[in-house]
């Protein structure tokens, strides 16, 4: 489980950063919706933690059936996740790959774009 099951009664305070994640998604998908927008919502966790919220969304995307961008510097996230890649630079898309596209981009090939675009903006 989610860590949920005894928090009925409890504030959203005293709940820890995977809870409130879960919670927060859980509820997002409650009403009919068309699209799910997810801004960097594993950022702040611990990665055990992180990838039950990742199957979490997993399940709840694919059960629901909703559209869902994800913004996440998680290479691995994005690579395992969705059916659809695209990597952007000062408001350009620099790839765009889907289906066996995204399937054959390895993590070493995101990497290399990703130190360019380091380099290039000097960190």
């Amino acid at each position: 489980g989610l860590g949920l099951e005894d928090k009925l009664n409890v504030t959203v305070g005293s709940l820890s950063g995977g809870q409130r994640q879960a919670m927060a998604l859980l509820m997002s998908t409650m009403t009919p919706i068309e699209f799910l927008i997810l801004d960097e919502h594993t950022a702040a966790l611990d990665p055990k933690t992180a990838e039950t919220i990742m199957e979490l969304t997993d399940r709840l995307v694919r059960n629901k059936g909703v559209t869902t961008i994800m913004v996440t510097h998680n290479l691995r996230f994005a690579t395992g996740y969705g059916t659809r890649l695209i990597m952007m630079h000062e408001g350009k898309v620099i790839l765009d790959n889907k289906g066996d596209d995204k399937c054959k981009t390895s993590i070493e090939e995101l990497l290399g774009i990703f130190n360019r675009i380091s380099i290039e903006c000097g960190n």
